[in-house]
């Protein structure tokens, strides 16, 4: 099988967790570069990561995800926090880190900073709320992928109440909100999910050529 369909047809949203099997340092590295080189409209990132280990943390954190064991047992959680506003800020420091990178002057850049918050800023805060937390969901997608390449176990959650994640994090002092939560790991043996039939629909149902 092709390498690319191996890792997808291997991973499974985990139930289960081995809590003694923990994630090392060098692969908990590059899941989180993998997050950072992900997709973003106009390259924007309007978004932060939380990689928490932390067992108190995380205890209060489980009942604000309806129980769930994943949140304990995991090796680490990572909660996916989108920007719920922002200004010309964004598009400044965006800009600003282009010209550092690539070295070229700002004003030679001013022209897409203006394109950008032409189309950005005059957005009701609602809309803008939206569109950070759906370029969170590609890094989201970005990082799962990532995590199956390396063997490790994941499970996507958005089983949680975002409003107590915001206030266990600090969130909404930082302008952020929980938009989806990853649980990283190693499956346990006695996770049944793990031996049950990948469920999709038919590439007939799902794909149009045209």
């Amino acid at each position: 099988m092709n390498t690319v369909l191996e890792h997808r047809t291997w991973r499974y949203a985990t139930k289960k967790f081995d809590a003694t099997k923990k994630v090392s340092n060098q692969d908990l590295e590059t899941l989180m570069e993998a997050a950072r080189l992900s997709a973003s409209s106009y390259g924007l990132q309007p978004y932060h990561f939380f990689v928490i280990s932390d067992p108190e943390i995380r205890e209060q954190l489980k009942p604000a995800s309806w129980g769930q064991s994943q949140i304990t047992d995991a090796s680490h959680i990572i909660v996916f926090a989108n920007a719920t506003d922002f200004g010309e800020e964004l598009v400044d420091d965006y800009v600003s880190n282009v010209s550092e990178t690539r070295s070229i002057p700002t004003e030679g850049l001013k022209g897409y900073a203006d394109f950008m918050k032409s189309k950005l800023m005059e957005l009701p805060t609602e809309h803008k709320s939206n569109w950070t937390a759906r370029q969170a969901y590609i890094a989201f997608g970005n990082l799962m992928q990532a995590a199956a390449e390396l063997k490790i176990d994941t499970c996507p959650m958005e089983g949680f109440e975002s409003k107590k994640y915001n206030e266990i994090l600090g969130l909404e002092d930082k302008n952020l909100n929980a938009a989806v939560v990853l649980a990283v790991g190693y499956r346990s043996e006695e996770d049944e999910t793990q031996h049950y039939a990948k469920v999709r629909k038919s590439t007939e149902e799902l794909f149009t050529l045209i």
